[in-house]
């Protein structure tokens, strides 16, 4: 991890930046009720949502979207006509958020209004209108149509889960449910592998009268690239698929691609995919922003044609990518349409100079049956994702409440979303970006604070984490006796650093791997388990001896919260490094090798007996920052792994004076990181609340992190790094160590 923040946009083309005034497309014409920006929420924690998607998962309709048309809870106002948040007003509203470079949200409450954008803020411009009775009215984006002065639909609830957004619009007697849902499929690697994003439409009557309804979706080329001078080509293709609605596929790539390279955190190579099922009265079009859009308006549908002007640049009259659907007349029963996006990159990633392969070709072999399976697969999806979101409901709310539930609905498509699924000689690995920070591969001090969505939902995925890790370690040419930090400086060339120039941390990297191995043993079944631990065992014994040596009292070293600084001496660090010693016996034991198990809990024990005392503050109330530095105190998450791995290391004694300490230490939205500064990592306040989960402190962190999330002026995707004071991002965004939120959650998996 470094302090470095994500680049902004260095293109000079965002929305709101050199760009608009020359874009016709930047001046909305549209006269709205519903606010914009940063409104007021009104927080309602909906038991019906968690009913829509039990009935769903039993078999019902899809959760929400019946109901909705029915005028059920989640199509309320607050009596104001602000909109319903239910369970949380996101910092950012995740819309399609599958991948590294499928990342698409929402930076403001009202859907109409504001330009989706790109996780760096870059906007990636996404337009819906409806024809409501002949008459236009905006629910998505901002565009401008010649010739017309847009109405803006009544924005009445978002309702966030784990996988979906799903928005309830009115206007002229017609409810429009829209649903953004990025599936996170446990157990499951074909279908996660698929980097595609479903959108889902459904217009009802809501006031019993019939309306003519026509719904028309379009995206711009700015998804296929961050610069928007390049130059794209596009084709519209249409695939079958058995017994099912053939589908039709909009496609936009780079002209000239630069494979497996970036810029500003985009990928310069592969495809955007914008897809729709077929059903009567669509239409497509390909062709200039404010063209396509008043031809949808003016003929009541599109041409089915794709301007032939290319390639040319992004910029360059602003080529878009039309969905038309004449819903006909529509009544109380809700009349659908299902679009998808995707990204998909051939080759994915390069390893050690080897490009490989997306997983999902080692399932089909070609993007056009992957998309036709995927739209085929929509309602057996709903069911699937809709028992997950009750799930995660259920056991989060059953945890900590429904605050706590909130957090991690608004956490687990991020944390699966800075990762994808590659085949390496046929073995599924999963690598991850180290996304707005310095952007490395494989960041292991970027993989572990997100272990415990994966240790929740699915095991298995961590250990698919973990396996090209290891694999540099063991067979790579990584020349030291510690942990690597990661696996190549920049995202997607794991090109390794086997001359040793890396951003060294030695305890905190070995003592990382060694937890995170352990986590994934206890967890996965007992063949699997001894096998992981065998077929690793010398690394990781490796990895032990090393913190045997060193973990004790640590030297002047960096540490995962590396933009506070290199520190010796560290409490923290050495908490952590002791108790993945612990973990090196759970290792052992689960290898069939007591003795080693037997040496390395000795060694533990002995060792959090001398660090209890050495870091214990001469005023006895808590423990240090380091060693040498009397008077300080620090955010002591690293005893949170001493819980997950049931080691009993860490005194209750010295939990519960730490957690007593912790509560002298509060601000408005947080307890900070430590005594120098006012800022802490949502992460980590996690960690420590599911360490400390017997504790008050524990309930006001998870309140603490929900009233930053819910209130927080910062309107980027949910950020790791806040201030505890002024209730604003610090830095970060978008990043997967998210995936903490659900250390309670890890402790019962």
């Amino acid at each position: 991890m470094s302090h470095h923040l994500g680049p902004a946009d260095d293109t000079g083309d965002e929305e709101g930046t050199s760009r608009a005034p020359v874009s016709r497309r930047r001046l909305i014409g549209w006269a709205g009720t519903a606010g914009l920006g940063g409104a007021a929420a009104t927080f309602l924690p909906s038991p019906a949502a968690q009913a829509q998607a039990q009935a769903q998962a039993a078999g019902g309709a899809p959760a929400g979207l019946d109901r909705a048309a029915a005028g059920t809870p989640a199509a309320r106002t607050d009596g104001t006509g602000t909109p319903v948040f239910d369970p949380v007003r996101p910092p950012a509203v995740p819309l399609a958020v599958r991948s590294p470079y499928l990342s698409v949200w929402m930076p403001a409450d009202n859907l109409a209004g504001t330009w989706p954008t790109f996780w760096t803020g870059r906007t990636t411009a996404m337009s819906g209108i409806a024809q409501i009775d002949g008459v236009p009215f905006l629910f998505l984006g901002a565009p401008n149509v010649p010739g017309h002065v847009l109405r803006g639909m009544v924005q009445r609830s978002l309702t966030v889960t784990a996988t979906r957004s799903r928005y309830v619009l009115e206007a002229a007697g017609v409810r429009l449910t829209l649903t953004f849902c990025s599936p996170v499929e446990p157990a499951d690697l074909r279908r996660q592998s698929m980097p595609l994003s479903y959108v889902t439409a459904q217009a009802a009557s809501s006031d019993g009268r019939p309306h003519a309804v026509r719904l028309y979706f379009d995206i711009s080329g700015e998804w296929a690239h961050a610069d928007s001078a390049t130059k794209i080509r596009w084709e519209q293709k249409e695939t079958a698929s058995g017994g099912h609605p053939p589908v039709t596929t909009l496609r936009c790539t780079p002209s000239t691609p630069k494979e497996l390279a970036e810029h500003a955190d985009t990928a310069t190579w592969g495809s955007v995919l914008f897809s729709a099922t077929w059903r009567a009265g669509t239409t497509w079009q390909i062709g200039a922003d404010t063209t396509v859009r008043a031809a949808a308006l003016d003929k009541g549908g599109l041409a089915d044609t794709a301007d032939p002007d290319q390639p040319r640049a992004i910029n360059d009259h602003w080529p878009v990518f039309a969905f038309h659907f004449d819903l006909g007349t529509v009544g109380r029963k809700p009349q659908s349409a299902v679009l998808s996006l995707g990204h998909v990159r051939e080759p994915a990633v390069r390893y050690l100079g080897s490009p490989l392969p997306p997983l999902w070709r080692s399932h089909w072999p070609s993007w056009e049956p992957m998309v036709a399976f995927f739209h085929a697969d929509h309602d057996a999806a709903e069911v699937r994702t809709a028992a997950l979101d009750t799930r995660v409901r259920r056991d989060a709310t059953r945890a900590k409440g429904p605050k706590y539930a909130a957090l991690c609905a608004l956490s687990l498509r991020q944390a699966y979303a800075g990762t994808e699924l590659v085949s390496r000689d046929g073995e599924p690995w999963a690598f991850l970006k180290e996304i707005s920070s310095d952007g490395n591969v494989c960041t292991i001090d970027v993989a572990y604070p997100s272990m415990p969505a994966f240790l929740y939902t699915d095991p298995a995925y961590l250990g698919a984490l973990l396996a090209p890790m290891l694999e540099y370690a063991e067979h790579g040419g990584w020349p030291k006796t510690f942990a690597e930090h990661d696996l190549g400086s920049s995202y997607p060339d794991a090109a390794g650093h086997n001359d040793g120039n890396e951003e060294d941390m030695p305890v905190e990297e070995s003592a990382n791997m060694l937890i995170m191995s352990a986590a994934y043993a206890l967890r996965a079944d007992g063949p699997a388990a001894k096998a992981f631990c065998t077929r690793h065992y010398t690394i990781l014994k490796q990895w032990a001896d090393y913190l045997v040596d060193n973990a004790l009292d640590p030297g002047y070293q960096n540490q995962t919260d590396d933009f506070t600084g290199f520190i010796g001496h560290s409490v923290n660090l050495a908490l952590k490094g002791i108790l993945a010693i612990g973990a090196m016996s759970r290792v052992a034991a689960a290898a069939g090798n007591r003795q080693d198990g037997a040496h390395y809990r000795a060694i533990a024990e002995d060792y959090v007996s001398q660090w209890a005392g050495k870091a214990q503050d001469p005023d006895g109330r808590h423990l240090k920052l380091a060693y040498d530095q009397p008077g300080t105190w620090s955010l002591k998450y690293n005893g949170y792994p001493d819980a997950l791995l049931g080691l009993g290391l860490v005194p209750d004694s010295v939990a519960d004076r730490e957690a007593e300490w912790y509560l002298t230490q509060v601000n408005q939205y947080g307890v900070p990181l430590d005594i120098r500064h006012s800022y802490t990592k949502g992460d980590w306040e996690m960690w420590t609340a599911a360490w400390l989960r017997e504790h008050p402190v524990s309930d006001y962190l998870i309140d603490a992190l929900h009233a930053f999330a819910h209130t927080s002026a910062s309107r980027v995707p949910f950020t790791d790094w806040y201030d505890t004071v002024t209730n604003r991002q610090s830095g970060f965004q978008a990043r997967p160590v998210i995936g903490g939120v659900f250390a309670l959650l890890a402790l019962e998996a």
